[in-house]
């Protein structure tokens, strides 16, 4: 073994000076202390110290006062030498970084050992004062709480950085700023920050900095105590039964800690151990051997202490199952479940390698519930965590994003359940979070590596996969479109242009400049076909502050299948198929991501009417949702290719709907005139129920039915009233009047039905019950109750479910929305009264034809038929008949014509009202011509009589 020694000798030389008085030989002699380095090289194998003692010492040296090695250089097999430094002494900065180091990695470069090519090395030099002092203000923090770690500077530093070096790692971890960690500096101090501490942020930290012309670390230590949530163990609830029963077994295990813990479990077994020491590495496990079957129900603990902390407890409940209880029994569906009590959710531990907890509920009568399982692989896990922990600020991401992204498809490939989804898409979503936050500029590779990754993950199945693990957090798939949408234009701009073609994934990256071009266009081959265009005013319009700009499109196939159907502002209530193709585009102007620039994108293959949208991540709680705002469709080439134009960048698509009909400006104008009509025969028909009113009440068949009449005329006028203010509302801004307007007419349109429905109701009571006299007492209060509380219940309830949710309004005009369920409270009840309206006209026109006792001859059947004439044109529009061909228009909403046939009708009910249900009822007429002062013609007594039974009876089924 060849080995360099450098030492330093301090000695006294001897100097001869003529004139002084002299001791011998007639001179003088005077002394000085000398210092010098000296290089010595050992052969021996082994070596100390104390080896250098004694030197033999040069003739001219008088006295050696010390040796101090300095440094040691050991031979590589290479042929250069490893150089260190002895306590005391380090290596200049400037020489440092001139050479390699011995170990450490890059990012944690130590200058405590170098390597040197060559013999005629440097050595170290005697370390002055350390420059300052590392105070931690809690060396045993508690779970959850911050830790502050101060630097407290003396001279000037420059380089300062911070370091952990966790429990279980020997090498040191870079910390940046992150979800978790903050870092500041001031002129002569710099502070480290860690919110919400746990076991992830124990270890050893290292402050390090350059100082004086040498590099200096400072350390600290940090314990963090054990929670419950760290104990890894045996699931907290078990079931035993004591007839099939063998001895069972508790385990409790704990991680690697620097901390002493005692670990044992309560009630003990004497023949276990019950003490644990975790000082070494990796996790410890005590067992708890249970050999008879407890009495009754046990609550084992698992209880680890530590001196001067509080203990850490894990309960453990065993159910017992009695002789006489309902139990589910043993079963193997997706584990070996063993016979629980009724009631009780049964837990068992995971397979091999996967982490979590198999669940499984019993029921009330010992029926085997759905198993609920939590199981994650343990390898995505792992991935998981450390994406977690580079966003909260451990690691480099520069160097730590490439190693995760290069490990995604090999992950990709063990995704086996909805849980392990859902942690892969957790992992990208933080990368991409990473990645967005540092800046970080990926290379061709990294992104390559990601967007394979993309294109497998999007061939997993989207029934036994993707929707479960939607179901439980319905913003996944929107973030996996976002992530692709941040990293693919992340990409570094000296790896430009650069095209990428997978079945699932397309990118394209271009970098323009420094001459503008005149237009960028860009296209795929995907079937169908899909072209994007940024016009060169578009571009002119961008700030090039470095002279170039890249742009990047990158093209998702089987994604919008994925992404929840949720619809937003500007996408009209309709049924869309699934898009097919889902395009992101992103520009990036120098270090700025441009997001409002011209884009224009034709979509092939493209039939029935298009509405072009754009993704809104916000919207839905974080879900996402399509949304149609700064998009719209322009016209496309010939053929089937819907052009979009939207003036912002993000990911679009175009939703087909075969059955939506464009917006109609006749429709508009039949639709207010209408209204304007309904509302002036609506006014028309209380000023003649004002003139008439003592007149046509003389029975109570007659009140009955005009007092339902009169409240259906009030409810329509106001609905009609508001229902016309609301499309004033649509043509500006959203206004806060917006919901009470909505409530408003929801509610007096339902009223108005409701009343159809009780004067159906007292029609159908007198043509089955003849003989039976109703009391007005008895019969208006339950009218009342059912004209008005049961709409008011129906809207109340919409406007109290929906409207907190977002789902109450529609985004373009203030009626129900249709996507969420709001509407269906209005069609529902509506629907439903038109059938029972609908029943009770075809009882009445059956007792009409029925022939009686007193059937005459020829013309009698005549007048008969004219009464079911009669009736069928007054009871049709009052009873809102033409809501069937509302639902016409909601099961087929291509046919044009139901649109425009349920506009007319709809909004005429108030002329129908006025003409059928007040003008034609011959007592009324006779109340005006009195009125009027006309005198009627003679009739005899007995046609008289017999007309006003039949206007009875027409007023019972009016």
């Amino acid at each position: 073994m060849r080995v360099l020694l450098f030492a330093l000798f301090q000695e006294t030389w001897s100097l001869t000076t003529e004139g002084r008085t002299t001791y011998q030989l007639g001179q003088a002699v005077e002394t000085t202390l000398f210092t010098a380095y000296v290089q010595m090289e050992v052969l021996e194998k082994t070596w100390t110290p104390s080896f250098f003692t004694n030197p033999t010492l040069p003739h001219s040296v008088r006295e050696l006062i010390a040796i101090s090695l300095t440094t040691v250089c050991a031979a590589r097999h290479d042929g250069g030498f490893s150089c260190f430094c002895l306590p005391g002494h380090g290596w200049n900065v400037s020489l440092c970084y001139h050479h390699n180091s011995c170990h450490g990695s890059d990012y944690f470069r130590s200058c405590n050992c170098i390597i040197f090519q060559h013999p005629n090395t440097g050595y170290c030099q005697l370390l002055p004062p350390v420059p300052g002092t590392l105070n931690l203000d809690s060396s045993l923090p508690s779970p959850g709480s911050t830790l502050t770690l101060a630097m407290l500077l003396s001279h000037q530093a420059t380089h300062l950085s911070w370091y952990l070096q966790p429990v279980e790692n020997q090498t040191p971890v870079t910390l940046q700023s992150g979800t978790q960690v903050s870092l500041s500096a001031e002129k002569d101090r710099a502070f480290l920050t860690i919110t919400n501490v746990s076991q992830d942020w124990a270890g050893r930290y290292v402050c390090r900095f350059e100082s004086r012309g040498f590099q200096w670390e400072l350390h600290q230590v940090v314990k963090v105590p054990l929670q419950a949530d760290d104990v890894l163990g045996h699931p907290r609830q078990l079931s035993v039964s004591c007839n099939a029963f063998s001895a069972f077994q508790l385990r409790c295990c704990i991680p690697s800690t620097d901390l002493n813990y005692t670990v044992s479990w309560s009630p003990p077994n004497p023949s276990n151990a019950t003490e644990l020491l975790s000082r070494t590495s990796g996790p410890q496990c005590l067992t708890l051997v249970v050999p008879s079957c407890p009495e009754n129900d046990t609550e084992y603990t698992c209880k680890l202490q530590s001196p001067g902390l509080d203990p850490v407890s894990i309960p453990v409940t065993i159910s017992i199952v009695q002789d006489g209880d309902t139990t589910c029994p043993q079963d193997s569906l997706g584990g070996n479940w063993n016979a629980t009590k009724a009631g009780l959710v049964a837990q068992i531990p995971c397979p091999a390698n996967r982490t979590g907890v198999l669940e499984r509920p019993c029921g009330a009568r010992g029926t085997w519930g759905p198993v609920s399982s939590s199981c994650t692989d343990v390898r995505l896990v792992a991935m998981l965590h450390s994406a977690q922990l580079l966003l909260a600020g451990q690691g480099q991401p520069g160097k730590k994003v490439p190693q995760l992204m290069a490990q995604l498809r090999e992950q990709v490939a063990v995704v086996s359940s909805p849980s392990d989804l859902l942690a892969l898409s957790d992992t990208v979503k933080i990368l991409a979070q990473v990645v967005t936050r540092s800046g970080t500029a990926l290379h061709r590779q990294t992104l390559e590596d990601f967007l394979m990754a993309t294109n497998d993950l999007l061939e997993l199945d989207p029934n036994s996969l993707w929707a479960p693990a939607q179901a439980q957090a319905p913003s996944m798939s929107s973030a996996i479109l976002q992530a692709v949408e941040s990293l693919g234009g992340s990409l570094c701009s000296s790896d430009h242009p650069f095209h990428l073609t997978l079945p699932n994934v397309q990118l394209q990256t271009h970098l323009l400049g420094p001459v503008t071009p005149k237009d960028y266009s860009v296209s795929f081959s995907t079937h169908p076909p899909l072209r994007a265009k940024i016009p060169r005013h578009a571009l002119a319009q961008l700030a090039w502050e470095t002279g170039h700009v890249s742009i990047t499109s990158v093209v998702l196939d089987k994604l919008g299948r994925i992404l929840p159907r949720n619809y937003g502002q500007g996408v009209r209530d309709s049924l869309y198929a699934a898009p097919d193709l889902v395009l992101s585009n992103s520009i990036k102007d120098g270090n700025q991501t441009v997001t409002k620039v011209e884009i224009i994108m034709d979509f092939g293959g493209t039939k029935g009417t298009p509405t072009c949208v754009f993704w809104d991540h916000s919207l839905f709680q974080g879900a996402g949702a399509w949304s149609g705002e700064g998009c719209e469709a322009g016209a496309g080439e010939p053929g089937s290719t819907a052009r979009c134009v939207c003036v912002h960048l993000t990911s679009f698509s175009v939703l087909m709907s075969p059955h939506s009909v464009p917006d109609s400006p006749t429709l508009t104008l039949l639709t207010q005139g209408g209204l304007g009509a309904s509302i002036v025969a609506l006014l028309s028909c209380l000023g003649t129920y004002r003139v008439v009113w003592r007149a046509v009440i003389r029975n109570k068949i007659s009140y009955f039915r005009h007092v339902a009449l009169l409240n259906v005329v009030l409810c329509l006028l106001a609905a009609d009233t508001f229902f016309l203010g609301t499309s004033l509302l649509s043509l500006g801004p959203p206004s806060p009047l917006c919901p009470a307007v909505t409530f408003l007419c929801h509610f007096f349109y339902l009223a108005a039905f409701f009343w159809m429905l009780a004067q159906a109701l007292v029609l159908a009571h007198q043509l089955l019950f003849v003989f039976h006299q109703l009391s007005k007492r008895h019969v208006l209060p339950v009218m009342f109750i059912l004209g008005y509380l049961c709409p008011l219940g129906f809207a109340g309830a919409a406007l109290g479910l929906y409207l907190p949710r977002g789902q109450y309004l529609r985004e373009d005009a203030c009626w129900l929305d249709g996507k969420g369920g709001a509407l269906y409270t209005f069609v529902g009840p509506v629907l439903a009264i038109v059938g029972a309206n609908g029943l009770v006209l075809a009882m009445a026109v059956v007792k009409l034809l029925r022939p009686s006792l007193s059937e005459g001859p020829q013309i009698e059947r005549r007048q008969a038929l004219l009464g079911v004439i009669k009736a069928l044109f007054i009871l049709m529009p009052i009873f809102g008949l033409t809501w069937v061909l509302g639902l016409a228009t909601l099961m087929d909403g291509g046919n044009k014509i139901p649109h425009y046939l349920f506009t007319v009708l709809n909004t005429s009910q108030g002329i129908f009202i006025l003409v059928f249900g007040c003008l034609m009822d011959k007592k009324v007429q006779q109340a005006l011509l009195k009125q009027l002062c006309c005198v009627l013609p003679a009739v005899s007594a007995a046609s008289l009589q017999a007309t006003t039974d039949l206007s009875d009876l027409e007023g019972c089924s009016k």
